[in-house]
């Protein structure tokens, strides 16, 4: 069974379309870079089955897209754009001529990625971001921007991540590739605004996860959650002290939307929820016990090292989305087991 048909997956949509107003959204043409990613095949699964949202789905690859996103394909309200996001948008292409919404989620978000590809990985960042914001000052869209919980750098101590926060950076590490391209990315929507008046939301997300995760993931909830659906031992590869927020894609999905409709314009918003703040040994831990089997401890390789972030706790304070009217729904071991029960399904 494809994991898309399974009912705690359907509940997960349903729950999405549940936000406040959502209803605002039908009629609406969005365009969403990074369309098959983690968060972009929820999103657009959900604006597809809201229905009366015309989504442009703009990917590299039209094979990856069909894998991912093929039932769409021949629906009126779809439109795949294969295109390199690093290049600008072409008005004269009749899909974008209107446009209400525009969504840059296409980036490297793993640390392979940041190790190996660290110049690829800030041309997406800031690229994406440029030719969004360009395409919305050309159309008048509002752009909601996906940052991160790496702006915020390193914890001073115990400190919890405001919106205000500045923590500690490292630009000799691997990983300042992703960290700083996604601050200059932010710096350019706050330039945009003040100086061609592009309209700009911002939420700087947790570490999300998820049932729409790509295999190719190395982020360590993501191998995690894959050796647990293949039945096997929990590799960790580390002691596991490190303590963060993370978000399951369905929470952090209606909660990007309730921005879009609630949000204030230029104002960033943490989206994370406080009952799935764990250490990354719990994270493992219940994922091996969903499969039956234990962790295990192993030294990461060279290359893995590098793109590991250094922090040992990143966790967000959520007041401000909590301020407009959103509250997260699921609880971390209520998010894995869902994960790895409609991921199951679909092996």
């Amino acid at each position: 069974m494809n994991y898309k048909s399974h009912p705690l997956y359907q509940e997960d949509l349903a729950n999405i379309l549940a936000v406040k107003d959502i209803e605002q959204l039908r009629g609406k043409r969005f365009l969403i870079t990074g369309a098959t990613g983690l968060i972009g095949v929820q999103l657009i699964d959900a604006l597809m089955q809201l229905g009366d949202v015309d989504v442009i789905a703009v990917g590299r690859s039209r094979d990856k897209a069909a894998e991912r996103l093929g039932e769409y394909f021949d629906n009126p309200h779809f439109t795949f754009l294969e295109h390199d996001i690093t290049k600008p948008f072409s008005t004269l292409h009749s899909s974008l001529s209107t446009l209400h919404f525009i969504i840059p989620l296409a980036s490297h978000t793993h640390p392979l990625a940041y190790s190996q590809y660290p110049i690829e990985t800030i041309m997406i960042n800031v690229k994406g971001a440029e030719y969004a914001l360009e395409l919305a000052q050309q159309t008048g869209a509002t752009v909601l921007y996906p940052s991160t919980v790496e702006v915020y750098g390193n914890a001073k101590g115990d400190d919890v991540f405001t919106e205000d926060y500045t923590g500690t950076l490292n630009l000799k590490n691997a990983r300042s590739c992703y960290t700083e391209s996604k601050r200059v990315s932010e710096a350019l929507c706050q330039s945009y605004m003040a100086e061609k008046g592009v309209k700009v939301k911002i939420v700087r997300l947790s570490r999300v996860f998820g049932p729409t995760m790509l295999a190719s993931d190395t982020k360590a909830s993501s191998q995690f959650i894959q050796k647990a659906v293949a039945g096997e031992d929990i590799v960790l590869k580390s002691k596991g002290e490190q303590y963060f927020s993370y978000t399951y894609v369905a929470d952090a999905v209606a909660a990007m939307l309730h921005v879009l409709l609630y949000g204030e314009v230029g104002v960033p918003y943490n989206i994370s929820n406080e009952a799935c703040d764990v250490h990354l040994r719990d994270f493992a831990a219940i994922c091996a016990e969903c499969a039956g089997r234990q962790v295990v401890f192993d030294l990461p390789t060279e290359t893995e090292a590098k793109g590991f972030s250094i922090a040992t706790k990143a966790v967000l304070d959520n007041s401000r989305l909590k301020g407009i009217g959103f509250t997260p729904r699921y609880t971390i071991r209520d998010a894995i087991q869902r994960t790895i029960e409609i991921l199951k399904s679909g092996a």
